[in-house]
């Protein structure tokens, strides 16, 4: 049986993953580009659990071989259809007789696989490890009201060859009360770890990196110390950006795509609930009630911003201890140009991606 170490995995080029977990734990996390296709259901995977804990490993072994028997014609076939040029891995929880099994099947069925040693756990146990070492030394940080359009500058940025970790997408949220909006539920710890992995490798040998001036904690997920002490001490670009025109950039990205969609407006009005309770301005709480119950989501958005969103913000600016240097722009695209700019004349030139590390 042929099989791989993390640290294997990690260098191949374009690798075909396979996980076999029950899709309850390839929900609570995955290798990113990993592909589900479970050797039991969930409920399968809890029966089995059920009778190893009452009965022994031998009846679990024959109840879960009874589970898999008739699947296993399915199983191969799905496997085989995405097979490509690249090596084909696969992995469960601990590289235990799930994969083992598996990779089996394949070999009497003449596909040959490798088998993910320590599987998943292997994975995480190893990324958690490096992560820490991973991180550039310097960084540039955007700063910024909210509706300025950070992340559409970083990813504008990102396209001209800077290095960038855009950590709202990595964590699923926009990192507001209103930050799931249609991003579903947002990523868990371990699904935002794995991307910042994956995004660390993309940028490996840049001395530095671009990044959004997030709180420790996007949605659900926690940013590293080590990355929070690096951003304190980096270079920082504070990007002004007129209010009509923050208002008009919000209501393209939070209203006009999802306005029709069947949860959008229990989901504003669930927004809403938690921005009351922090709300003590008896006028101001009137008139967000009327324009949720107006649906008025323009005049909504301009009342949060003046009165919720903006007198809360500089406060967080006080963490950082590097330079701010100052941007006014009408638009993303704006800025971005002057960041470039300004980046050009402190000789920070842009990164382009040369090779990546395990």
């Amino acid at each position: 049986m042929k099989e791989i170490t993390v640290e294997e995995l990690l260098t191949l080029k374009d690798p075909v993953i396979i996980d076999i977990r029950s899709p309850i734990e390839f929900a609570d996390g995955a290798i990113p580009g990993a592909i589900n296709i479970p050797l039991f259901t969930d409920e399968e995977r809890q029966v089995i659990g059920t009778i190893y804990k009452h009965e022994g490993q031998a009846a679990a072994k024959w109840q879960a071989m009874e589970f898999v028997s008739p699947k296993i014609p399915v199983l191969l076939n799905t496997i085989k259809s995405y097979q490509t040029d690249g090596e084909l891995v696969i992995h469960c929880w601990r590289g235990g007789m799930r994969s083992k099994a598996v990779v089996t099947f394949l070999e009497f069925a003449g596909i040959y696989a490798w088998r993910l040693v320590g599987g998943y756990k292997a994975y995480r146990h190893h990324i958690l490890e490096q992560i820490p070492t991973m991180i550039p030394e310097k960084t540039v940080v955007l700063h910024g009201m909210t509706g300025v359009g950070k992340t559409e500058v970083l990813k504008i940025l990102k396209k001209k060859g800077y290095p960038v970790l855009d950590l709202e997408e990595m964590a699923g949220h926009r990192g507001s009360i209103f930050g799931t909006i249609g991003l579903g539920e947002g990523h868990n710890q371990k699904t935002f770890d794995s991307l910042l992995f994956k995004g660390l490798n993309e940028i490996y040998g840049s001395n530095y990196f671009l990044v959004e001036a997030e709180s420790k904690r996007i949605g659900k997920a926690v940013q590293p110390e080590k990355l929070m002490d690096v951003k304190f001490k980096g270079l920082n670009f504070y990007i002004h950006s007129p209010l009509e025109h923050r208002v008009k950039l919000l209501v393209s990205e939070y209203v006009l795509p999802y306005i029709q969609e069947p949860w959008y407006d229990e989901k504003i009005s669930l927004g809403i609930e938690k921005v009351l309770k922090r709300v003590k301005d008896t006028e101001i709480r009137k008139r967000l009630i009327e324009t949720l119950q107006e649906k008025n989501y323009r005049d909504m958005i301009l009342i949060l911003l003046e009165h919720y969103y903006d007198p809360r913000y500089d406060h967080a600016r006080q963490d950082y201890l590097g330079e701010f240097v100052d941007i006014y722009a009408e638009n993303p695209i704006d800025a971005a140009e002057q960041i470039a700019i300004k980046l050009k004349e402190l000789s920070i030139p842009p990164f382009l991606e040369t090779n990546s590390r395990v």
